[in-house]
């Protein structure tokens, strides 16, 4: 647990003064002033501002896992939107990935959202669709997608696995502009497009991330899916600028030039039939621009309540009151931060039982870890937990590293199996690129590694390999051992460029368990289940499907890193419907099946 100090007051204006002073050169040269200072690259040092933040490398650190982008050789090939850029917001929001073991074969297969062209383009100029790759089990995908029936073309943002209808095959929702398709698979390799069916259809908003949980615990899995602004084209737009925060940018691109849309929350009817609950249940969010979302029991009172991560507007906190209902705790909580939220991580960093919130975030505004005080804050009049949660990204390294960079894909896991989480900061700007405004300036993406939960995050990426030294203009990123050699690799979505399958090399030198739930009255995932593995007197805690990144999915099982420790002493599972499985006694380095 972190020493409890004041934080100062997270002022948009404070934060975009203080980036301006650094980033001010990229700002005159992308909009226009009259003298033409320097050209900044965001990243780069600035003396007087960036240099005193900078942490470097922690003393006695010694790099021990690099990873390899090994996408080409693996078989992952295809370029993410090879139209050209019109200068349109949904095509500079997207895309992300989703991994899960659509065939049961053990191992888990990747799912990729692309934009297809130009949000203008008629359908017979489009070259790219959406991908499912197969993963063959030697570290080589195959690409299966037209057997499969899911290359869907337009403009892909979002994709989430789950088995909706208990049949025992992973479904597939994949979100666009404009569009929701929920894929039904057939168990034989191929799947039926049954959105009409499923009550889906007709609802065309700019849709964003997607994620699965059952909220009302009837067993059955529920659908949120976020909605970002009502968007639409209009060729007078072209070449007028609006005001994003203290910059002037395109209007076409600016967020806050159109008007947010309501969110949808899909409640399984049990019979293969959603209905869409969000403004009933309180969780329509209808002035967020939503992004990302996450299900997760934030005060572990058994039932998921639901964290949502809004572009330039209050983030969302809906506490689940049961019987179908959510109230909207996020002033109360401290968990409304109005900010430029993309990216979404959940995971207990600090390992005392609770889940604490990582927030990516735009440019001059840093990301976010807001620490939850569960077990810090004694009980409300209500008898209640009293929920609250304190951002301390600045004490931890994670704030000030973020000030020059957009943050977008994220995700807590442990790398290099230490025992402790990490992060994965994918970055990448939507500010053109001032020598070709068909292009996007890139950035470097940030490996924050976990010294303690004291002393913090540390970015050494400029130690994991050539592959994190280059810079991309990044978007998703999903994580998964998708060559069950035991350590966590990722798959990054960057614009207009094929993906990076970075591969961990080295994280599995230190020991490592995996557990995956298997539900029976539960959902079949476990998508809700809460994992902890006791080992020395030390518990790490995980919540299964409660890591949305941005537009994207991990997979439905937990992997702890152990470091030393040769035993496991217990593994515990609580289930989404209350039920309690305990294993004494683990050997490590193996995956354990725990089955409700």
């Amino acid at each position: 647990m972190p020493v409890v100090r004041s934080v100062r007051k997270r002022l948009i204006v404070r934060y975009t003064l203080i980036a301006l002073a650094g980033v001010g050169a990229l700002t005159a040269v992308v909009f226009g002033v009259r003298e033409k200072p320097a050209q900044y690259s965001p990243g780069e040092v600035v003396e007087g501002i960036t240099s005193e933040l900078d942490r470097g490398l922690p003393p006695g650190f010694a790099p021990a896992v690099r990873f390899v982008d090994v996408a080409a050789e693996a078989g992952l090939r295809f370029t993410h939107f090879p139209g050209a850029r019109t200068t349109q917001l949904p095509e500079d929001m997207g895309s992300g990935a989703a991994w899960g073991d659509y065939n049961n074969d053990g191992y888990p297969d990747l799912f990729v959202a692309n934009i297809a062209g130009p949000l203008t383009a008629a359908p017979g100029e489009l070259t790219e669709s959406n991908r499912l790759y197969r993963n063959n089990g030697d570290g080589t995908f195959t690409d299966v997608t037209a057997a499969a029936g899911v290359g869907y073309q337009g403009i892909g943002m979002a994709a989430a696995w789950a088995d909706y209808d208990h049949d025992g095959h992973l479904d597939l929702v994949v979100t666009a502009y404009r569009r929701l398709l929920l894929y039904r698979n057939r168990g034989d390799g191929t799947f039926e497009e049954v959105s009409h069916r499923a009550g889906m259809a007709g609802f065309e908003r700019f849709w964003a991330g997607a994620s699965w949980g059952d909220y009302d615990r009837d067993g059955d899995l529920d659908l949120y899916v976020c909605a970002y602004v009502d968007y639409r084209f209009d060729p007078r737009a072209a070449g007028r600028t609006s005001r994003q925060f203290a910059s002037d940018v395109p209007y076409t691109l600016n967020p806050s030039s159109y008007p947010p849309e309501p969110n949808a929350l899909f409640r399984n009817n049990g019979d293969g039939s959603f209905t869409e609950v969000a403004e009933a249940a309180g969780v329509a969010n209808p002035t967020g621009r939503s992004l990302s979302a996450a299900w997760c029991d934030f005060d572990r009172d058994g039932w998921l309540d639901l964290y949502v991560a809004n572009d330039v507007s209050d983030n969302a906190l809906f506490r689940n009151l049961g019987g179908g209902r959510f109230e909207d705790v996020s002033h109360p909580t401290n968990a409304a931060d109005y900010r430029g939220a993309m990216g979404l991580a959940v995971g207990d960093y600090d390992a005392d039982g609770d889940p604490d919130i990582f927030v990516t975030h735009w440019l001059a505004q840093e990301n976010a870890l807001f620490w939850n005080q569960l077990h810090a804050g004694g009980a409300a009049a209500n008898g209640h937990a009293q929920l609250r949660f304190m951002d301390i990204a600045d004490m931890l390294g994670l704030g000030q590293i973020a000030l020059s960079a957009i943050g977008w894909g994220t995700s807590f896991f442990d790398y290099d199996n230490d025992g402790r989480l990490d992060l994965f900061v994918v970055n990448g700007s939507t500010m053109q690129d001032v020598n070709d405004p068909r292009k996007l300036v890139p950035m470097k993406n940030f490996l924050m590694w976990q010294r303690n939960e004291r002393d913090g995050f540390f970015d050494v990426a400029a130690a994991a390999g050539p592959a994190l030294l280059q810079a991309h203009v990044g978007r998703g990123a999903a994580f998964a051992d998708y060559d069950r050699d035991g350590d966590i690799d990722i798959v990054v979505i960057n614009f207009g460029e094929p993906p990076m399958l970075l591969r961990n090399e080295g994280g599995n030198r230190r020991n490592w368990i995996r557990v995956r739930a298997r539900g029976a009255q539960s959902n079949r995932d476990g998508i809700g289940a809460v994992v902890e593995v006791t080992a020395v007197g030390r518990t790490q805690t995980q919540w299964i499907g409660s890591q949305p990144s941005y537009l994207s999915q991990n997979p439905s099982d937990a992997h702890f890193g152990l470091g030393e420790v040769s035993r496991i002493d217990r593994i515990r599972v609580v289930f989404p419907l209350g039920a309690v499985r305990e294993l004494n006694g683990i050997a490590v380095n193996q995956e354990v099946v725990v089955t409700e």
